[in-house]
């Protein structure tokens, strides 16, 4: 969540154009076999006691808030890439490193500040991470203070950082009216194709999930004319439908984790299966969410009730899940496999 007026999650739009509206409905609704499917993880379980495992410090780039992290394993190495605020609230990308995976030790500086057009006035928030060959791929919402954009960047060593520009362009879209956000790619290609997952805003309603494709990582089409997954009323995920941490492929399909908000902006977890050889297919969706705001530094914050979740690492049976708590903190929830994990 970006930490700008208005709410960079919450709402700025009504409702306008009933057409796109069923057909985002219809879109969030055909859920296509699969009924029964259940993702390969059991009950999430937070670590470090409950506690968050990165709290705000000092006067420095991180004084303010750190929440929203990316993580990917490097050989023995857990390496975290968060989302840090300054008493102004200017985001940039901090860097943390872990052994077990729970207890991170901080670097002093970040790693990515706002030195684009595209990221001055607002500053760098909610990195995605996925490595393809010897290079990692960062997504990234860059806000200059009046639009958030979905950008790239590039690194060899997660410390050095080539940025390639705003990937999917604000106001401009087939389908979105505003803003982009929130890239999880899948690190593996499907009928020639890598996949990505995004938050846009379509004039039917904003903060729901697109699908665009690429052939080379730096370039992005939107591949439908509406939303791959809608809001849904009544629902956990009846306001935002924003993708979690980059999917994973199994031999069921595309497993994405995704984040959830209801009327309120209580923000809870939830997950969704796409076909493995149609990525635009939704298969099988959760009707109740896996995760939710129950700790006090969750309930309680910059903005409370919030659990959002943008990291993930599995290692044999573990599965990491990282998440930002109430847009201040950030925690590790693990689940167990169930022994159908099937990756493919």
């Amino acid at each position: 969540m970006a930490y700008t007026p208005p709410r960079t999650r919450g709402s700025w739009r009504t409702a306008l154009g009933a057409g796109l509206a069923a057909v985002a409905a219809l879109a969030s609704l055909v859920v296509m076999a699969a009924p029964s499917y259940r993702p390969p993880f059991g009950p999430w379980v937070r670590r470090n006691d409950g506690a968050p495992i990165l709290a705000p410090r000092g006067s420095g780039f991180e004084a303010a808030a750190v929440f929203n992290p990316a993580v990917v394993k490097e050989g023995a190495e857990y390496v975290m890439l968060y989302r840090a605020q300054d008493a102004k609230g200017t985001s940039r990308l901090g860097m943390a490193s872990s052994r077990d995976g729970v207890h991170f030790s901080r670097e002093r500086e970040p790693v990515l500040g706002p030195e684009a057009d595209y990221e001055r006035g607002g500053g760098v928030e909610d990195p995605r991470v996925i490595k393809v060959g010897p290079t990692f791929y960062l997504t990234y919402t860059a806000y200059d203070g009046k639009d958030a954009q979905l950008a790239l960047a590039t690194s060899p060593d997660l410390r050095r950082w080539t940025r390639h520009g705003v990937i999917m362009p604000a106001n401009t879209g087939r389908w979105n009216v505003k803003w982009t956000k929130s890239g999880a790619i899948l690190a593996e290609r499907v009928n020639g194709r890598y996949w990505m997952y995004y938050m846009a805003d379509a004039a039917a309603g904003s903060d729901q999930m697109g699908i665009a494709y690429s052939s080379d990582l730096l370039h992005w089409t939107e591949a439908l004319d509406a939303p791959v997954l809608g809001r849904r009323p009544g629902r956990f995920d009846s306001r935002v439908v924003e993708p979690g941490p980059p999917p994973v492929m199994t031999s069921d399909g595309i497993l994405l984790v995704y984040n959830g908000a209801d009327d309120r902006l209580v923000y809870r977890t939830g997950w969704a299966l796409f076909d493995g050889n149609d990525p635009t297919r939704v298969r099988a969706r959760s009707d109740d969410p896996l995760f939710e705001p129950q700790r006090p530094w969750e309930t309680a914050g910059r903005v409370p009730n919030v659990v959002f979740v943008e990291g993930l690492v599995r290692e044999g049976p573990r599965w990491l899940f990282y998440y930002g708590g109430a847009d201040q903190h950030v925690g590790v929830a693990e689940a167990l496999g169930t022994g159908r994990e099937g990756y493919r």
